[in-house]
């Protein structure tokens, strides 16, 4: 997908929108525009983001088209989520926890997420309870 640079490639500093230009009429708008939300998002992000659409939000689909395990997947929605500042804050119960512990680190036993993503994970598990 080809997007606008969202960064000068000469000092790293921001770039905005000033000019937009009519193709059919040449009207001329100036003005100073910010980029959309999606616009600053990586292309990992914009990937995933594609693929939870398309698989219309059904992790057990994307753990088939992607295989990735859930966990791997709900940690790159917890991501993304937290890139669109998003987050929603849940209230997990210590069951809840006990079984996500579990699941993670199935996870690794399987392959579906490295160590250190477990350990990531295992640390965001800790510090949100």
């Amino acid at each position: 997908m080809r997007r606008l640079i969202s960064k000068c490639p000469s000092c790293g500093g921001d770039l905005i929108v000033t000019e937009l230009s009519c193709t059919s009429c040449d009207t001329v708008i100036w003005g100073r525009y910010t980029g959309c939300t999606f616009c600053a998002l990586s292309d990992e992000n914009l990937r995933f983001l594609e693929l939870f659409v398309a698989s219309r939000g059904n992790v057990k689909e994307m753990e088939r088209e992607t295989g990735l395990g859930y966990w791997t997947i709900r940690g790159q929605l917890d991501d993304l989520l937290k890139t669109l500042k998003l987050e929603v804050d849940a209230a997990a119960t210590p069951a809840d926890i006990a079984t996500r512990r579990r699941e993670i680190l199935h996870s690794v036993e399987r392959g579906e997420l490295s160590i250190v993503e477990a350990e990531r994970m295992l640390a965001d598990l800790q510090t949100s309870s």
